[in-house]
Formats: C-alpha cells, structure tokens, sequence
C-alpha cells in the first residue's frame, strides 16, 4: 500500500452510534458511580501496584537456575553430626543428577554427529568419541556399580578402596 493515502478515495463511514442529546440538566447516576468507584477503589490499588512494579523493576534479578551452596563432603562431617550427614548425601544426589545430565548432552551430541556425518562419522565425530568415552569413564569410576540404591557413604567408600587399590599398584610398580 502506497504510504499517502488518499483520502478522499477511502473515506471513513459514518458512525452508527447516536449523539445524545441531553434533555436534562440532571447528571447520569451510572456515571457518577463508575467515577466514584474509580476515585475510591482503582485508583489507589492502581497506584500501589505501579509503585510495586517500579522498585522491583529496580532490583531485577533473572533466575536461570536454582543455585545450591556447597555443603561439605561427607568425609568432613563430625561424628555424629546427623544433619552435616543429610546435607552431604542431598549434594551427592544433586552432584549425580548433574553429572547425569553431563553425560546424557555429551551423548546426545555425539549421537547428533553420527547423524549429521552419515558414512564420515569415525573421521569427523573423533573428538565427540573421545569426549563421550572420558565422560563416561569418568561417571562410571566414581557412581559405577552402586547400583539404584547407592549413597554418598557407598561411593566414598568405594573411591577410598581405589585410592587404596592405585597406592598398591604404584608400590609394586616401584618395586
């Protein structure tokens, strides 16, 4: 459409809706109580919920994720403290699901790269393997064979026995 319209080929229709024609010197009782209402009711909660919205617009704060603080691990718990016990297994829970998460997008991503290369994957897909592959040796050390009922106790104990396991291996190495 042209940008200067003209006017005179495109006019407006009239309008249907009738003029009043005040016949009395009486004001419309409707109308005194819908400004009543609007002085009395919407006007003040209109003026506080402005108000609100301008201090929040001043400290906004944009939630991406919900951030945790790191407790401590369970081996710095004190004997005995239940509530160091329970905070330690709830990060250890959170600490898998994320590392879950980790593996489950490194997949994905590799899965993605087979599909997009087609015949060329073993050339082109070489970094996404050897990610994929230290990835999951990574998550299989350290939560591999707990099983579903696993536990931060579970996996420290089982980190200790390959610490344990690896000081062996290096003593005899030496020897």
């Amino acid at each position: 459409m042209p940008e200067d319209h003209d006017w005179e080929a495109y006019k407006v229709p009239p309008t249907r809706t009738p003029v009043s024609e005040r016949t009395t010197s009486v004001p419309n009782p409707v109308n005194s109580f819908q400004s009543a209402f609007s002085y009395v009711f919407d006007a003040p909660v209109t003026f506080v919920r402005e108000l609100i919205e301008r201090l929040q617009n001043k400290n906004k704060f944009y939630y991406y994720h919900q951030k945790f603080r790191r407790v401590p691990d369970l081996s710095e718990c004190l004997e005995g403290d239940y509530l160091c016990y329970y905070e330690a297994e709830a990060q250890w829970r959170r600490d898998r699901m994320v590392d879950q998460e980790i593996v489950e997008i490194v997949r994905e991503r590799m899965a993605a790269c087979k599909q997009r290369e087609g015949p060329n994957q073993f050339q082109n897909c070489a970094k996404e393997m050897e990610l994929l592959a230290q990835v999951t040796k990574a998550y299989q050390d350290r939560y591999g064979d707990l099983g579903y009922h696993g536990n931060a106790r579970t996996c420290l104990m089982k980190q200790k026995h390959r610490m344990m396991e690896e000081r062996k291996a290096a003593e005899e190495k030496q020897q």
